[in-house]
């Protein structure tokens, strides 16, 4: 959609996905990723690494379930999606806001790893599965 926010991270997860399914059979798998700046110090020329950045991620439905079986924690990936902040009160009262990241495209970081893609295929007329679903497309939007 026009006027999201469109980022990419590039990260370690903290933990396993964890795959859960919504009353009406959606799968949505959660995570953390973990992305830490290094800067070289021009001076000592050793690495040092900045303030990590932890960012909470979700991916539904087929993906979600693609993603929980073939992601453990410590993985690198490579996550693209929409930046969502959102707002809620706590238990205590206070009000709280989270930044969050809706993926869109994931997968391992090949830099320091390998990979052995295996296609799926997506099941039909299965009732109460969480098979794979095109994104609508507005038909007047701009390609770019």
């Amino acid at each position: 959609m026009a006027g999201e926010t469109m980022v990419t991270v590039i990260g370690n997860l903290t933990a396993d996905p964890e795959l859960r399914f919504t009353p009406a059979g959606a799968a949505v798998a959660n995570f953390t990723i973990a992305s830490t700046p290094r800067q070289l110090d021009r001076e000592s020329g050793e690495w040092r690494d900045g303030d990590p950045m932890f960012l909470r991620c979700s991916v539904w439905r087929q993906y979600a379930e693609n993603a929980a079986e073939s992601l453990l924690r410590g993985s690198r990936v490579i996550a693209h999606g929409r930046l969502r902040q959102r707002s809620y009160d706590t238990a205590e009262g206070e009000k709280r806001t989270v930044t969050e990241l809706d993926v869109d495209e994931l997968g391992p970081c090949l830099r320091y790893a390998t990979a052995k893609v295996t296609k799926t295929s997506r099941p039909t007329g299965v009732e109460g599965s969480s098979t794979w679903t095109p994104e609508p497309v507005a038909a007047a939007a701009p390609p770019f």
